[in-house]
Formats: C-alpha cells, structure tokens, sequence
C-alpha cells in the first residue's frame, strides 16, 4: 500500500515537473562538461538572448491554455517592427510614436485572428497560417527586399545595463510575473483555464468564451510585437528572415514548460520560463562545448518529442479521471 502511493507520488511529481529537473540536470551537466559555460557573463548573456522569446512566448502561451493556436506570431513580430521601423528610419516618426505603431500593429493582427476564430468559426490553425503567409508578405513588400538598420542610439538600448545585468533582463521578467499574476490572481486567468478544459461547460458557467477567446489572440499579437521590437533592439537590424520559425521554437518553449497542448493546463511560472530557458541553455551549452550547429535541432527535436509525450500522457490520464467521476456520477 506504501509502496503504491509513493509510486503514485513519483509519477505526478515527473508528470507535473519533470521538465523543470531536466532543465536542472542540463545545467549541471553544462557546467560541468564546460568551464566557461558557468560564468556569469554567460548565464546574464543567456537570459539576455531568451528575454525576446520569452515575451513573445507569453501571449502564445495564453492561446494555447485556450486549446486554439496562433502560429502567425513571428509574421506578426515581423511585420509590427518593418512598420514600426521604416516610419522611425524613412518618415522620421518621434521613436514613442514608432513603438505606439508597432504595439498597434500587433494589436490589429491579434484582433483580426480573435475575430476569424470566434466570430467566422474558423479553426486557430488554419487561420493564423494564412495570417502568418499573408503578414510576411506585407512586411517583405513594404521592405522592398531590404533590411532595415535602426540608429545606433536606439540600438544602444538594446544593449543598456543595470549595474552587469541587461535591461531586457528585468523587463522580461518582470513582464512575466505580472501575467503570472493575471494568469493565477484573477477572473481572466481562471476563465481561459476552465475554457481550455471544457468550453461547453464554460458556457454554461456563464463565461463569455467568445470574448475570453478573442481577448487572448489580442493578447498574443501585442506580444508578439513587442517581443519582436526587443530582438530589433538586441540586433540593430530588421532581417528579412527576421521570425521565421519564431513560432514554432515558441510552441517548443511552451510544451516544453508544461503548457498543454491539449488546453486548460500548464502555468508561466515556472512552466513557460523554464521552457524557453531550458532551449537556451541547450543552444548555450552546445555552443561552449564546441558541437556541430547541426546537432542542435536534433537536441531540440528530441526534447520536443519528449515534452509531446508527456503531454499526451498527461492529458490520456486527465481524460481517464474525467471518464471515472462522470461514471461514479451516473
């Protein structure tokens, strides 16, 4: 009987936070297999490189705990920072006025996936494919098929410190432990849970699903620009190639944090930072132990598979207790 309940202890506590020991156990190994590798320039340089990501990420995070998806976050950082961009570089916008347009632009993209999803009754992922295709192409036609360098003052920012610790350092993680607020502390938070469990009960809950639904699309374009204008400050340049991918290393950071895939699961703290700092580590790691740049997608797919795996494992035992108190119901 012990030995069934410690069992049963083990289980859940891998289930729920497995993730978390293999970020864990990856660091160590790192540090041990190199000696640059655990140097504080390094870990600061880390967690400067993962504050885009994390908080494009975040408002991805917020569909997903929803069961829909948005795939069109890298076009939507994309297109946000060309138009953001070329108005500071090329029509000499005040910078306030730039940054406004590129938020405003991530807001109307987020907005129209939001409507096509719960208004059209068109499926997540097939609209924000074609959102994704159609955004990249504005942004490359606007572009001309050039990049965009912003000025060095402005670039200066992306670089700023306090004291040896990036500014974006702060700002990201303060960022997210507001939306983990939001996410744990609130109405809001509570409602994109239950709609991600059951948005038919949800209903009957009296919570607005629609509304919910289409505020966490909104939620996801405005951080997408945002996480978009952040990489632009850290690079000094819009690339056409900028976002490519974006999305689906951000849905790697997300399953990998715990997020379900499945909806109304998974949390920002420690899930999803944990997610987008353990592909960091990985890419950081490999780097100072001298691997092939080939060896990291295979490192990256492998991870991903496992988080899959445990996710759909997660999710089939979620469905078995769901099947079980329906029955001792009836």
């Amino acid at each position: 009987m012990f030995n069934n309940r410690f069992n049963a202890i083990i289980h859940n506590f891998i289930l729920s936070n497995g993730f978390l020991v293999i970020m864990i156990v990856v660091f160590i190994g790192f540090s041990l297999g190199s000696r640059s590798f655990l140097t504080l320039t390094n870990i600061l340089s880390l967690m400067h490189a993962s504050s885009p990501l994390l908080v494009l990420s975040s408002g991805l995070a917020m569909v997903v705990i929803t069961h829909n998806l948005d795939i069109s976050v890298g076009s939507v950082a994309f297109l946000s920072t060309v138009i953001g961009s070329v108005l500071y570089v090329r029509y000499h916008f005040f910078p306030l006025m730039a940054i406004l347009m590129i938020l405003l632009v991530g807001i109307g993209a987020g907005a129209l996936n939001g409507f096509l999803v719960t208004k059209v009754k068109i499926n997540s992922f097939i609209v924000t494919l074609g959102t994704m295709m159609a955004l990249r192409g504005i942004g490359l036609q606007i572009v001309k098929g050039r990049t965009i360098s912003i000025p060095s003052n402005l670039s200066e920012i992306g670089g700023f410190r306090i004291g040896p610790i990036y500014f974006d350092i702060f700002f990201s993680l303060i960022f997210i432990f507001f939306l983990y607020l939001l996410h744990t502390r609130t109405s809001f938070g509570r409602y994109i849970m239950a709609i991600g469990s059951d948005p038919e009960v949800s209903k009957r809950m009296s919570i607005r699903v629609e509304k919910i639904t289409f505020i966490t699309f909104i939620l996801s374009g405005f951080f997408a620009s945002l996480g978009g204008f952040l990489l632009v400050l850290q690079l000094g340049v819009v690339s056409l190639r900028m976002g490519i991918g974006t999305e689906f290393v951000a849905l790697a950071a997300i399953v990998i944090g715990g997020i379900s895939l499945f909806g109304g699961e998974g949390s920002l703290i420690p899930g999803l930072l944990c997610g987008v700092y353990t592909l960091n580590i990985i890419d950081s790691g490999l780097y100072h132990l001298g691997a092939s740049p080939y060896v990291y997608p295979f490192v990256r797919g492998g991870l991903i598979f496992l988080a899959m795996y445990v996710d759909s494992l997660r999710s089939a035992i979620r469905m078995g207790r769901k099947v079980k108190i329906s029955r001792a119901s009836e």
